[in-house]
């Protein structure tokens, strides 16, 4: 996809189309070309690879299978980079995944917290090309600022999600401005934040919305107030190790652990991972999320033959845990967990009494539902009934209907949703402007 001088600003919507994530979308106003995120789409890629027992190799194969898009003058193999920024809505995979395969001269611009959240994913990531996101050159802001890149001028204003530092973005051409929601909800702890994007965008006088429509098959009336009751509820109540695992970037999911264990009288237990994350999230002062301290947190560290130096370095911030620490007192502690951790409670045996709190969605794809197979197989084992408490981080039906009436864009698309026919027929009334996006094709702003 080559540039466009001299006609109208115009966007193509390269991913997140009749499906959930892998937002890619290029906007283009006479010579300037941006991107707005560059996520890993997780249902395609899984059509042909699933880790670690098969994985791409090299980035042309992905090319070739249509994983990523054919984008002019985007990746790093390329001679000259004929994108001239990057912009991303939030620290998700399926938002940032591929931003890997970029070129190192385009700035990415992002919220300063995402900017941390990328260190932390850069520092404790090993793996392949696909997890390799250093050299990116990060340029930061926060909500109110300003960003002109060439002819295009891009407002970003921050939204509730289930990571911090979520924004949504406003940009303006030379033909309209164009609103872009990223990932919101209205039913999380700052959702005052998506109401503060709600009026930024309504006086926008947006030509073309672009909006997320994740849950408009699965809204739920709930909120993370009381997902926080619930776990308490639960965790009162155990007799022995509780065991939850939650998204490690949910900052939202770890205050209510976090709270429902000191409820209880327990300590919540963190990896080493997740620390880590924490331990640089702390240098953001807007950040209202628990801090690493002795007596307030631990960090469950397992036993291995050698430590990388990020680990060490959350070593003198909170109380360590032992698995032999969690076999002589389960019922002090709430342990956050991976699948990947379930082997290494045959070191722990959990006690009569231990449950295992599921804190996130459902499995949505096949790769996910063999997982949760092995996870029941696991928790049979032990002897642990699962306990789902959960709420989503996306916005529900009727509060998305509500944003798209107040915003009134005269063209709505719906992006990151499998069911965009069923949004158009629900949340918007004016008459011809619902649009059905198709992957790779040009809407004019």
């Amino acid at each position: 996809m080559g540039g466009q001088s001299g006609k109208v600003a115009r966007v193509s919507i390269l991913g997140g189309v009749a499906e959930i994530g892998g937002n890619k979308i290029l906007v283009e106003d006479k010579d300037t070309r941006i991107l707005l995120d560059f996520g890993m789409s997780i249902s395609q890629r899984a059509r042909f690879f699933s880790d670690p027992y098969v994985s791409p190799r090299r980035p042309e194969s992905l090319l070739s299978l249509g994983i990523i898009p054919r984008v002019e003058g985007v990746y790093g193999w390329e001679k000259e980079s004929k994108v001239d920024a990057i912009f991303l809505s939030h620290a998700h995979l399926d938002h940032y995944g591929y931003l890997s395969m970029v070129n190192r001269g385009i700035p990415v611009h992002c919220g300063e917290t995402t900017a941390l959240m990328m260190k932390a994913i850069t520092d404790t990531k090993r793996g392949s090309f696909e997890t390799d996101y250093k050299g990116l050159a990060f340029k930061k802001f926060r909500s109110g600022a300003v960003v002109k890149v060439g002819g295009i001028t891009v407002k970003p204003v921050h939204v509730d999600h289930s990571v911090p530092g979520a924004y949504g973005l406003i940009v303006e051409t030379s033909s309209g401005t164009l609103v872009y929601t990223g990932d919101l909800r209205a039913h999380g702890r700052a959702s005052n934040l998506t109401k503060d994007f709600q009026r930024e965008a309504s006086a926008s006088g947006a030509s073309l919305l672009l909006t997320e429509a994740t849950n408009v098959v699965d809204g739920v009336v709930s909120s993370e107030e009381e997902v926080e009751s619930k776990l308490a509820r639960v965790i009162r109540e155990a007799k022995g190790l509780v065991m939850a695992s939650f998204s490690g970037v949910d900052t939202d999911r770890l205050t209510s652990f976090h709270r429902a264990a000191k409820e209880a009288g327990r300590t919540l237990a963190v990896s080493t991972r997740q620390a880590y994350l924490l331990s640089l999230l702390e240098g953001d002062p807007n950040l209202d999320i628990p801090r690493l301290a002795v007596g307030s947190m631990a960090v469950y560290r397992r036993s291995k033959k050698r430590y990388e130096q990020w680990e060490d370095q959350v070593s003198d911030k909170a109380t360590i845990v032992t698995a032999d620490d969690l076999a002589a007192n389960p019922k002090r502690y709430v342990l956050g967990t991976t699948l990947s951790d379930m082997e290494g409670m045959l070191d722990i045996r959990p006690p009569p009494g231990s449950v295992y709190v599921l804190s996130s969605s459902e499995p949505f794809n096949e790769e996910m539902e063999l997982d949760m197979q092995r996870l029941i197989g696991w928790l049979d084992f032990y002897g642990m009934p699962l306990y789902h408490i959960h709420v989503s981080g996306h916005i529900m039906p009727q509060e998305l209907r509500r944003l798209v009436g107040e915003i009134d864009a005269k063209r709505v698309a719906p992006i990151h949703t499998e069911h965009p026919e069923l949004f158009a027929k629900f949340a918007v009334e004016k008459p011809g402007s619902a649009i059905i996006p198709q992957k790779g094709d040009w809407i004019e702003v």
